[in-house]
């Protein structure tokens, strides 16, 4: 068991990477925005991460082990904001401005978050997966659908919109249905896709609304703070 979530882990982190710095390339070389691929960031690594906690065997240790993959990647965004490590590609892709203190904000959020969710809830329970792909696909989508398509602001906050809104409720719920299918397709959790369909529109509806507020860089804690807490009154 210890070698296959050895091999697991192994895997794992070398998808994440892989992404990583396929999204650091791309923004370096201006191919494609240090906005955009942030954001493409920010969607796409938590389902690799997540889908990939499969490939493990459910031993004690096993959340732990792939625990270890966002923290290390965390702990690598922490050097280079802080500026022990230089890594102009990486704060390309992850930072607005070309800033790299940027990323001691969101990028290092977003991970602690994945950090704790992975240790807390890992698949003994939906809720932990839920969160995050609404944390992906939802928050994770609402800034690439707004610079797009937001020109109707909230009156409620300005600076973001209704499409915006739309992609968090919508973005959230269907990466959480599509991961959770694979889930329960592989028979980690009872039930079918449509007894969940209620909760997690629910949990997406409220998380779009918590997202709308007007206030800036802690959407990576609000967003799935109010998905787990909803996700442990509707789902247990």
């Amino acid at each position: 068991m210890l070698g296959n979530n050895l091999l697991a882990f192994a895997v794992t982190l070398a998808l994440s990477l892989l992404w990583l710095r396929l999204m650091d390339l791309l923004a370096h070389r201006g191919l494609i925005s240090s906005k955009v691929s942030r954001k493409i960031i920010h969607v796409g690594t938590g389902p690799i991460f997540v889908l990939c906690w499969l490939l493990f065997v459910n031993t004690l240790a096993a959340r732990f082990y792939a625990a270890v993959i966002p923290l290390a990647i965390t702990a690598q965004f922490a050097l280079v904001g802080l500026g022990i490590i230089n890594d102009p590609a990486a704060v390309a892709a992850m930072s607005r401005s070309g800033d790299r203190i940027e990323i001691l904000k969101g990028p290092l959020f977003y991970g602690i978050v994945f950090v704790i969710l992975t240790i807390v809830f890992w698949y003994d329970s939906p809720v932990g997966i839920i969160a995050l792909m609404i944390l992906c696909g939802g928050d994770g989508l609402a800034d690439i659908i707004g610079m797009r398509f937001g020109k109707v602001k909230l009156p409620w906050s300005k600076k973001k919109s209704w499409a915006g809104s739309a992609a968090v409720f919508l973005g959230g719920m269907i990466f959480s249905l599509a991961v959770m299918s694979v889930f329960l397709a592989a028979g980690k959790f009872k039930g079918t896709l449509i007894d969940y369909l209620p909760a997690v529109a629910i949990i997406s509806l409220v998380c779009s609304l918590v997202e709308s507020m007007p206030v800036s860089n802690v959407d990576n804690i609000t967003v799935p703070t109010a998905a787990v807490l909803l996700g442990l009154l509707l789902l247990g």
